[in-house]
């Protein structure tokens, strides 16, 4: 239940429902299996998981939510070997070229063919809404993902709108310069990865791993004019990271002193443990999150 990404979206307007009325919107899109001829299905499940059944759970003004996610997995090569089959059959048989909206047509019908047929995948996405501070906060890894629960959340709740975060400076900009200047903010460290790049949409792409960011390689690189646009860090020695230009906290590990101050919890008492290790994990991100927009002279107006 740690959350290993985080896109964090600012809501527009102050959030007032209720933990129990936020599940109760949520209880039409509760998850179901994918039907036979259902590629892809999305539903809300117990964030606490085991024998809850309540769609929402809450701690200190904050809102946990699961997203499910199942699919059908349709290998591309096999779709491709049968729609080529078929329209080789089509242009023998019947001595005629098959055009692109055909193949389309073709195309799904093998489609609908398979599914019933293909084997399943499923996963799941947290969110949690900080009422309090006014922030969602999804563990995904891409955009994607996040706009999908964003999108059946605000399917359920009829309104829901929220904004990326904008900032002051340039992340990429201040990044930069504190490797340029070596000098960090007093509560990070650095890490040993990063990623540059060169301005432009064409600029060419340097990752850099397990190297030092001070070091005379990374220096020429930067006096070259390339970019960081991603730079591993550590925070106060709680949370590890890499932190992205686009604000997103990517790869986030925490800290083994953090998660151990729930150990006296008994095992065997999953939900409470999942109840304790969201209050500590939700502390930390709101508060990194904070750390993260100051550092680029806070959010813009």
């Amino acid at each position: 239940m740690w959350f290993k990404n985080v896109r964090a979206y600012r809501l527009t307007s102050p959030f007032e429902l209720s933990p129990e009325q936020v599940a109760a919107q949520l209880e039409p899109r509760v998850f179901q299996p994918c039907a036979k001829s259902q590629a892809l299905s999305l539903g809300w499940v117990p964030p606490l998981g085991g024998d809850t059944e309540a769609l929402t759970h809450a701690a200190g003004g904050r809102i946990l939510l699961k997203l499910k996610r199942e699919e059908k997995l349709l290998p591309s090569t096999v779709v491709r070997e049968q729609l080529e089959q078929k329209i080789a059959g089509i242009e023998e048989e019947q001595a005629r070229k098959v055009y692109r909206k055909e193949r389309l047509t073709l195309k799904d019908e093998i489609i609908q063919d398979c599914l019933p047929r293909a084997f399943t995948r499923s996963n799941a996405v947290y969110a949690y809404i900080d009422t309090k501070a006014g922030w969602i906060f999804v563990d995904a890894g891409s955009a994607a993902r996040a706009e999908e629960l964003l999108n059946l959340l605000r399917e359920c709740l009829g309104n829901f709108p929220v904004v990326l975060p904008q900032v002051n400076q340039s992340p990429a900009a201040c990044m930069t310069g504190w490797l340029a200047h070596r000098n960090l903010p007093d509560d990070f460290t650095l890490a040993e990865e990063c990623e540059l790049r060169e301005p432009g949409e064409e600029g060419g792409v340097v990752r850099c791993r397990g190297v030092d960011l001070l070091s005379e390689e990374v220096e020429i690189h930067l006096n070259a004019g390339k970019q960081v646009v991603r730079l591993a860090l550590d925070w106060e020695e709680r949370v590890s990271l890499v932190l992205a230009e686009d604000l997103c906290l990517r790869r986030l590990k925490f800290s083994d002193e953090l998660m151990k101050e729930n150990e006296d919890i008994p095992e065997a008492d999953d939900a409470a443990r999942l109840d304790a290790d969201f209050a500590l994990m939700s502390d930390a991100v709101t508060a990194l999150q904070a750390r993260v927009l100051a550092l680029f002279g806070g959010e813009a107006e």
